[in-house]
Formats: C-alpha cells, sequence, structure tokens
C-alpha cells in the first residue's frame, strides 16, 4: 500500500501496466505465458490498491450505466454458456482488465495518462526498430517465439515474431510480433506525440518530441495496414472537424459546420463502398480483406443460431472451446477472434449484447467530442477555454472505433482498457489529484 503512495511509482507502474496491455506478447514471447500472467497478476493488485486509496474519488453507481450492464452480461452468461470453462475464464480476465481500466481513470489525471501512454509507446516503438534491425543485420533469418511448440512443416508467416523484412518489401512485426498491431501502435503514436507536440513549448522538447513523431509515422509506413491507413484518414477528419468547431462563433455557424461535417462523412462512406476495389488494390489489399470475409461468414452463420443471448463471453477465443475451436482460419492458422469487434459481441452475447455495448460506445463517444469541442464541458461549471489535450481521448477512441471493423481489439486488452478509460474520465470529470512527478 505504501509504493502507491508515492506519486513515481504510480506513474511508473501506470506506464507499466500500458507498456502491457498495448505489447502483452513482448511478456508472452519473452517471458511465457506463466512469466505474463506474473505481471498481469502484479498489475491487477496495483489496481485493487489505487482504487482502495482512491475510494473517495469513485463509486459504483457513479461509473457509466452501460459500462456497468455490459460487465453484468457479460458475467451471468455463463449462465447460458456453450463452454462455461472458457467464459470463466474470458470473464475473469475481462473483470480483471475493466478494473484496471477504472482504477486509471479515477486515479489519474488526462495529463498523467497522456504521458504514460507517450513512454510506453516510445519503449514500444524504439525496441521495435532495434528488433528489427537485430534481426536484420546480426541474426539475418525470420525468428519465432522461442516458448512455442510448432510442430513440423511449413510455418505460417503470421506465426513469426520477426520475419526479417525490415531492409525487403514487406511488413514488419516489431516486438509485439503483428504488423496490424504495431501499426495501431505507430497511429497512437501519432496521437499521443502530436498533441505533445502542440503542448510543447521549450526548443528542445519540440525537437525531441518531432522525431518520435517522424517514428511513428515511419512505423504507419512500414507496417501498411489497409485499416490503420483508413483509422488515420478518420482521425485527421475527426480532429479538422473539431478544430473547425472551435473556431467557429455562433450556435448557427456551428449547427451549419454540423451538417457539413455529416455530409462529408456520408460521402466518404459511400466512396468507400463504391470504389472499395480498387481502394483495396491501392492499399495491398485482396478483395476479400486477406480472408476476413470468409471468417465473418463463418460467425455470422454461428451468431444467428444464438441470435438474442449468444453463445456465452469469452473475450479472445479459447483454442479448445467448441464450436469456436473450428470456426476461423485463416492461411492454415486457427484465429481467436472473429476480426470485428461487433460481430464478435453478436456472436458471443446476442442483440441484447450489441445494444448494450453500442450504448456503451456511442455516450462515450458522444461525452468525448463534447470534451474536445464543448468548452463548457472543459471546464465544468466555467466558461473554460479549450485545451490541446481534450482533444486525443476522441482521437483515440476514432481510431479504436475504425479498427474494431476489422479487429477485436476493442473488447480485449488496450482496446477494452483504452475505451474504459476514457467511458469513465469523461463521465466522473478530471477529479484525480495532480501527482508531483
Amino acid at each position: 500500500m505504501k509504493a502507491v503512495e508515492r506519486p513515481r511509482i504510480r506513474f511508473a507502474l501506470l506506464t507499466l501496466a500500458l507498456f502491457t496491455v498495448l505489447a502483452g506478447d513482448v511478456w508472452r514471447y519473452s517471458l511465457t505465458w506463466y512469466g505474463f500472467a506474473v505481471i498481469v497478476l502484479g498489475v491487477s493488485v496495483f489496481s485493487v490498491l489505487l482504487l482502495v486509496r482512491n475510494r473517495a474519488l469513485w463509486s459504483v453507481g457513479g461509473l457509466p450505466y452501460p459500462l456497468l450492464a455490459f460487465v453484468a452480461l457479460s458475467t451471468v452468461s455463463i449462465a447460458w454458456s456453450a463452454y462455461p470453462s472458457s467464459s470463466a475464464v474470458g470473464i475473469v480476465a475481462t473483470l480483471l482488465t475493466v478494473l484496471s481500466a477504472v482504477a486509471f481513470a479515477v486515479s489519474f489525471g488526462w495529463a498523467e495518462i497522456l504521458r504514460a501512454l507517450g513512454i510506453a509507446l516510445k519503449f514500444i516503438i524504439g525496441l521495435s526498430f532495434v528488433f528489427e534491425l537485430f534481426v536484420s543485420l546480426v541474426l539475418r533469418r525470420p525468428v519465432l517465439p522461442p516458448w512455442f511448440d510448432y510442430g513440423d512443416g511449413k510455418l505460417a508467416k503470421s506465426l513469426y515474431w520477426s520475419r526479417n523484412v525490415l531492409f525487403d518489401d514487406g511488413k514488419i512485426q516489431g516486438v509485439v510480433g503483428n504488423s496490424a498491431l504495431l501499426g495501431f501502435i505507430g497511429l497512437l503514436a501519432l496521437i499521443v506525440f502530436g498533441v505533445q507536440l502542440a503542448q510543447a513549448t521549450a526548443r528542445s522538447a519540440r525537437w525531441r518530441t518531432g522525431i518520435w513523431l517522424a517514428l511513428a509515422a515511419l512505423t504507419v509506413f512500414l507496417t501498411r495496414s489497409a485499416t490503420i491507413v483508413l483509422a488515420l484518414v478518420a482521425v485527421v477528419v475527426v480532429a479538422l472537424a473539431i478544430l473547425a468547431i472551435r473556431r467557429a462563433n455562433g450556435s448557427r455557424v456551428r449547427a451549419g459546420l454540423y451538417w457539413l461535417f455529416a455530409g462529408v462523412v456520408a460521402a466518404l462512406v459511400v466512396a468507400a463502398v463504391t470504389l472499395r476495389e480498387p481502394l483495396l488494390a491501392l492499399l495491398g489489399k485482396s478483395p476479400d480483406l486477406t480472408g476476413r470475409t470468409d471468417i465473418w461468414t463463418s460467425v455470422i452463420e454461428l451468431a444467428q443460431q444464438r441470435p438474442l443471448f449468444g453463445w456465452g463471453w469469452v473475450s479472445y477465443w479459447t483454442p479448445w472451446a467448441e464450436p469456436l475451436n473450428d470456426l476461423a482460419f485463416e492461411g492454415g492458422v486457427q484465429q481467436f477472434q472473429a476480426h470485428n469487434a461487433w460481430l464478435d459481441v453478436w456472436l458471443q452475447l446476442g442483440i441484447v449484447g450489441l445494444v448494450v455495448f453500442g450504448a456503451l460506445v456511442l455516450s462515450t463517444a458522444v461525452r468525448a467530442w463534447l470534451l474536445a469541442a464543448d468548452r463548457r464541458i472543459t471546464r465544468p461549471g466555467t466558461v473554460g477555454t479549450y485545451t490541446v489535450e481534450s482533444l486525443y481521448p476522441v482521437l483515440i477512441l476514432t481510431a479504436l472505433l475504425v479498427q474494431s471493423l476489422a479487429e477485436s481489439r476493442l473488447i480485449i486488452e488496450y482496446g477494452l482498457v483504452l475505451l474504459v478509460v476514457i467511458a469513465v474520465k469523461t463521465k466522473t470529470g478530471d477529479r484525480a489529484r495532480a501527482s508531483a512527478l
């Protein structure tokens, strides 16, 4: 308990926790699942201590109701689960993830979370480039995670920790061992470092942040993920919209801008659907989105068998749970997610779960937008001024929502943590006491 009383230790543990949810495979590949479990247990204990220490700053009734409903529905779904043992594992993992996110939201301010995110992202991106350079210049061969049993025969590309493609025309995977995940980390870094660059006043700080911003952009370029490119476009559009709203004078001008942005978004969606195939070709994607359409078809067919309440919550699919263990394969490799968060929620919690989860996301998005675009929300009870810092929650949420169309990360690990942090902080306000770091 004494550790959480010291601001520097609290901040260091927050940074470690964010690093872990963003780059859990670093621990799983290097320390095995047992080492990863020890770190997760440590983060969970830290989170509980934070909640106890700051019990005056939060209450269950003060948390967003859709969040409470989603957690409750996920938990009680074990009663009708087709795989109760796997549901038990998934429910515990989800509860620990939500608990940690709530602890971070009520115990740290927006500025502290931004700074911790920045440090965690610097470690991931920096280690990724060092790792890929070491593989390409020293080992000169693809690298497999050392603790996995791969059997005999030809291995799929997705199983490699690094495919040794830094100097070739290929997608790097970094220390996280996944190009799509590394691409999202690069996008997240663009948002965080961009905000920090706008905040920086000293010339040296601007130079350092500018270098990291360039490395984040390079990460996005080298991973070349179509989903991340679309997410980047969405983030830029939202950022420009908010900046325009902030500059608007008068309610009529603001209303006109809202209609304009709604039209732009609708036009972009229509163009994306109409020009789907040439856009995919331009982004280097096949028409089936690298096998995702087949996975979605299989998930939809299974979800339709239990449409109302689903098959039971499991979060990340366990490889032994029927019928999930034979549901989706890509390149001969078993998949452990639907590659679409919304289909995954429908599969596991049915239409009821979709409504509850949709309410959580929608209410969070509205509050995050108001935090960024409404001067009164920036400083409750006053006519406050806009801040750069209030912009990053809605931009991160935008990136997560676009990614949720091609990945299920929104309901696991960093996606769920960031969603809950934004949901709770935009509901309860930035009440945490600033730490003297």
